[in-house]
């Protein structure tokens, strides 16, 4: 056979192949899951160690499914507006965020519908301009109320083992009241106490002007100054800063690891609190999960970027009581901590 006839008889196989087949000469090879996507990471404190390890977690959750990460700090309204559109420009089809303020959600919203990007609302959930939360923006958060609430418990099943006499003990919260998930917090420890036998009379609220440790330990101190009388202190707040700013003011006043029971929220802020070789009033804290907030929230964007899967409108996760006997097992198992 030439070579004439060779070719005029692949040419018929093909035809043939072709008939049987009608979109299989036209039809593109399929593109990888991760070919392509970019997605935008934005946290309102990225100097903060929660904050480090969403964008960890968020890193892995790239590596491992082969998008883009871009990870951008936005402090204020201006920076967060800013973010958007450069995320636009460069191709993002998706961002999740952290505000800077809950109230700037309208603004991120209506932003991002410009873009066309999606939108996943991480850690604080957004307010609208009627003061209610904005239920139709996609969220992960955590179960505020029922963190603290278990803060509340601990401290008195702590307080109770330790043989405390109830008449003896004030009860210090360090209040944020301006942001919801701090304030839910504040407030589930504090039915959670009451409701397990903790006098309501003797829980003093000490209201800080910044959710840091030296605005919480100025709030502290106001507290401590009004109500010199007791003998030992239960310490909570909105989170471990808040309490270690509360520790710190009662050890100035005398108060130590055998009177004091500070529990916080976060269990990052808190290790090296642990790690001290000689035990302070900062008694546990409660682990949340960085890992859900930064890798699950890169993965539904991913999914819902590269396979049209939208995730759930609103997810919430809980958190793992950490003390000095077990923190260290709890951070590697966690991956906080190699």
């Amino acid at each position: 056979m030439n070579a004439t006839a060779s070719l005029r008889r692949l040419a018929c196989l093909v035809t043939a192949v072709a008939a049987l087949f009608p979109f299989a000469a036209c039809r593109k090879p399929a593109a990888s899951p991760g070919s392509g996507v970019k997605i935008g990471f934005l946290v309102k404190q990225p100097e903060e160690p929660w904050f480090q390890l969403e964008w960890k977690f968020a890193d892995k959750a790239s590596r491992d499914l082969g998008f883009e990460l871009v990870k951008i700090g936005v402090p204020d309204g201006e920076k967060t507006l800013a973010a958007i559109d450069n995320l636009a420009a460069g191709g993002a089809q998706g961002f999740i965020i952290c505000t800077p303020d809950v109230r700037l959600g309208p603004a991120i919203v209506a932003k991002a519908t410009q873009k066309g990007l999606k939108l996943l609302a991480v850690d604080d959930q957004f307010i609208g301009p009627d003061g209610a939360f904005m239920t139709n923006v996609h969220y992960l958060g955590i179960s505020a109320r029922k963190i603290g609430e278990s803060v509340g418990g601990a401290l008195h099943k702590e307080m109770t083992a330790r043989g405390w006499p109830v008449g003896e003990v004030g009860c210090l919260v360090v209040t944020f009241d301006e942001l919801d998930t701090a304030k839910q917090r504040t407030e589930g420890a504090v039915s959670a106490l009451v409701a397990a036998g903790f006098p309501a009379g003797q829980v003093y609220r000490a209201p800080t002007r910044t959710p840091d440790i030296p605005g919480c330990f100025d709030a502290a101190n106001v507290v401590l100054t009004k109500n010199p009388a007791f003998k030992y202190w239960l310490v909570c707040g909105m989170n471990d800063n808040a309490v270690l700013g509360a520790v710190r003011a009662t050890e100035g006043r005398g108060f130590n690891a055998g009177n004091t029971i500070g529990i916080g929220i976060n269990g990052t802020d808190c290790i090296v609190e642990f790690e001290k070789e000689k035990p302070t009033g900062f008694f546990a804290s409660v682990l949340l999960t960085a890992r859900v907030h930064g890798y699950d929230t890169a993965a539904m964007m991913h999914r819902w970027i590269s396979e049209g899967i939208e995730p759930p409108l609103d997810t919430r996760t809980l958190g793992i009581m950490i003390d000095r006997a077990n923190f260290q097992q709890v951070l590697a198992e966690q991956g906080v901590r190699e």
